[in-house]
């Protein structure tokens, strides 16, 4: 069996044993697995506007996987994603509400601000790590914790001076599209789509096909060589930060332009960044698989809101199945083990 195959059927293998046991959990639970899966497909495919929700919901995903697969791919842990999102939605409201411009220019001065605090805020752990070795898990966790805190603060004290909202983006500055939403029966879905397959392609095309991307792989998989070999490791593990909180401050861009159009103070996390790290996972890192785990999990997000519903089953199941994904995904090297033995015994 080759390798590529490999590295194809075992997030496939994690993802049905993921399944397999949610359903036995339920079974034990007293709820009818059937109707339970039934309801979820009838959620994410049974109407026009589901799909459509589908497709807003996986979105931001695809984002923060790729934020977190690129620092994989480099030899990085950034698992200060959910800190760079929200900081990204931060921004790119702020433009959309201080100014008001032609669209052409208000749009993507908004993007490219969210873009810029995400980078921003990947680039001091980054620093931390280049010159002075501190390790970046350590960081980038406690940096989310600030990211929640001063965006808080920010809404409450600087956008607006009272409340708890910023307040609706001036039209200008929107993801959103009439026409997306008249094909979808009024969906959610806006424009973001567009930029986050764009992503995929620049992740792929910056690290398999550039000198730059070279490089940064190199600097991953051995430091020590890639100094021998005359690359500058600081700069490098500073700039896959920037790109990797570049992706992040994208991430939250889709929400505070596309999914809501305004920034609010919240209560604790929204989850997406940390959802990125099970993307970034369950796709292998790469570019093409983070777009289809993307996938599953919105999916599984948008149809489990139709569990409770439709079969009865409480939606923190689907929580509990993509658990276990992630878990047999982090188990991998078993199943990379059993499909080494079963191809052997093919061959004999």
């Amino acid at each position: 069996m080759s390798k590529r195959f490999r590295s194809i059927l075992t997030p496939i293998i994690a993802v049905l044993l993921g399944i397999l046991v949610g359903t036995f959990i339920m079974l034990i639970s007293g709820y009818n697995p059937v109707a339970a899966f039934t309801a979820l497909w009838n959620g994410a495919f049974g109407d026009i506007y589901y799909i459509g929700e589908v497709i807003r919901q996986f979105t931001p995903y695809i984002l923060a996987g790729l934020a977190v697969a690129f620092a994989f791919r480099v030899g990085l842990f950034n698992i200060g994603v959910e800190g760079q999102f929200l900081v990204g939605w931060l921004a790119a409201v702020w433009v959309g509400v201080a100014f008001d411009l032609p669209r052409i220019i208000h749009l993507p001065l908004a993007i490219i601000a969210s873009i810029a605090a995400g980078a921003l805020w990947a680039f001091i752990p980054g620093l931390l790590k280049a010159r002075f070795r501190v390790h970046e898990v350590i960081v980038t966790i406690m940096m989310n914790y600030v990211a929640l805190h001063v965006s808080n603060y920010i809404i409450r004290n600087v956008i607006t001076k009272h409340g708890d909202n910023s307040g609706p983006i001036h039209k200008s500055a929107t993801l959103r599209s009439e026409w997306l939403e008249s094909l979808t029966d009024y969906s959610r879905l806006h424009w973001g789509i567009i930029l986050a397959i764009i992503s995929c392609f620049i992740m792929w095309f910056l690290l398999e096909r550039t000198t730059r991307g070279f490089e940064l792989r190199s600097v991953g998989f051995n430091q020590h060589a890639a100094q021998y070999a005359g690359m500058n490791v600081n700069k490098n593990i500073i700039l896959s930060m920037l790109i990797s909180g570049a992706f992040a401050g994208l991430a939250g861009a889709m929400e505070g332009l596309g999914t809501f159009e305004y920034a609010a103070v919240k209560g604790g996390f929204s989850g997406v960044g940390f959802d990125g790290i099970a993307v970034a996972l369950l796709g292998g890192n790469t570019a093409l698989g983070v777009f289809f785990s993307a996938i599953l999990f919105g999916v599984l997000k948008v149809g489990a809101l139709n569990m409770p519903l439709e079969a009865g089953v409480p939606n923190e199941l689907v929580d509990i199945i993509i658990a276990l994904i992630v878990f047999f995904v982090a188990s991998s090297y078993i199943i990379r083990v059993f499909l080494d033995r079963f191809s052997k015994k093919e061959v004999k």
